[in-house]
């Protein structure tokens, strides 16, 4: 278990290699009895973004989803949610994503934030082990992707894992048309 291959990666169970986990990754992956079901992989850190792990390890961009953090106020209270979304769209966040979260505004969390309130890397954003209470409005379409690659909590490795762990996140709401698809 927790060994898939994509493209050119072939995972290892997270369990064997913990070192390649944010710990709020490992302590939420360990919480959820997932460290033998979900597959970690070592990358370059200069291939971490999305486009470059698709173009260095020969993915196909459905297989690749990403997780951003967004926030919105309403009276004053600031909410905070993060949208799982695969790499061939981007996610709602000025309709769907508004809504959800019931504010007027709804806009990217900015890095220095979202790092901070996370204590994870820039660019290895995962909604397993956020903070609790926030919302994992997660696309249908991730769920039902199979195997999808998605962020550790650092830059230097990827998590392989089924779509559909991420739909049983605690936090975890399933929404159909998060995901916009991008044009081109």
């Amino acid at each position: 278990m927790g060994v898939f291959t994509l493209g050119g990666l072939t995972s290892a169970p997270a369990s064997s290699r913990t070192d390649l986990l944010a710990p709020p990754t490992l302590a939420a992956l360990d919480a959820l009895g997932w460290l033998d079901e979900v597959g970690v992989v070592e990358i370059d850190p200069d291939v971490s973004d999305t486009a470059a792990t698709r173009d260095e390890f020969g993915l196909d961009a459905g297989d690749l989803a990403n997780c951003v953090v967004v926030a919105g106020k309403r009276e004053g209270v600031e909410r905070i949610a993060a949208c799982v979304v695969l790499s061939t769209t981007r996610a709602d966040v000025n309709n769907t994503v508004k809504r959800l979260l019931d504010v007027r505004k709804a806009s990217f969390l900015p890095m220095e934030r979202a790092v901070e309130l996370t204590g994870m890397e820039y660019g290895g954003i995962t909604p397993i082990g956020l903070p609790a209470g926030w919302p994992v409005l997660v696309d249908a379409r991730v769920i039902d992707d199979g195997v999808v690659i998605i962020g550790s909590g650092v830059r230097r490795s990827k998590l392989l894992l089924p779509g559909r762990l991420l739909g049983e996140l605690p936090e975890a709401r399933v929404i159909d048309g998060l995901g916009l698809e991008i044009p081109g």
